[in-house]
């Protein structure tokens, strides 16, 4: 399937922003005439839904049947959203890839490289990553204080210090490190001088 579109995957450490920033750059893009696929993973399909079932208890799985389901949401997400918008030369951008299960898996004792080559033998390279960068302690901050949302299975602090070195220690020519600890504003410019070479976009 030819690829037209471009792919920007949005990644970090929960509380990062990544969510927010996503919905302010699809914003602009769709301004300026683009057509803009706005994704997420996990998805809402099948494994998605059972991957979301773990946020309550992460332990009812192993981390290899943990990891399992991740790979088949993405087959999935790939096969029905990324691939048909690319081919179709559209704009993905998606909260989390095979990136976050890299960190995250990772961080449950995966190899984080083993996990980026198995994904790459589906699933398209992003044309740039997002990683939004910030202290563990301000991100689980702002999914306690600012969401009022109580730290699910993956979000626990210890195991996120372990998530955010994995994150820091991921290598590619198509990753823009962004500091995440400024307002919305702050990081939405930052992201757009980023972009600016693929969309032609200030």
């Amino acid at each position: 399937m030819a690829r037209k579109g471009l792919l920007i995957a949005f990644e970090g450490i929960d509380g990062t922003g990544k969510t927010t920033q996503l919905e302010l750059l699809a914003q602009v893009l769709r301004q300026r005439g683009l057509s803009v696929v706005a994704t997420r993973e996990p998805t809402a399909g099948q494994y998605g839904r059972k991957i979301r079932e773990l946020y309550k208890n992460r332990k009812s799985v192993t981390p290899e049947e943990e990891l399992a389901l991740f790979l088949d949401d993405r087959r999935e997400h790939v096969a029905q959203v990324i691939a048909p918008a690319l081919a179709c030369g559209q704009v993905v951008l998606t909260d989390r890839y095979y990136y976050s299960t890299a960190a995250y898996q990772g961080a449950a004792g995966h190899d984080p490289q083993k996990i980026i080559a198995a994904n790459e033998l589906f699933a398209p390279v992003p044309d740039m990553v997002i990683m939004l960068e910030a202290p563990v302690s301000l991100g689980v901050h702002r999914v306690q204080k600012l969401r009022g949302e109580t730290l699910n299975d993956f979000e626990q602090e210890e195991a996120l210090l372990r998530v955010a070195r994995i994150f820091a220690g991921l290598k590619g020519g198509n990753i823009r490190r962004l500091d995440g600890t400024g307002d919305a504003a702050t990081v939405h410019a930052l992201i757009m001088k980023n972009v600016a070479d693929l969309f032609r976009v200030e």
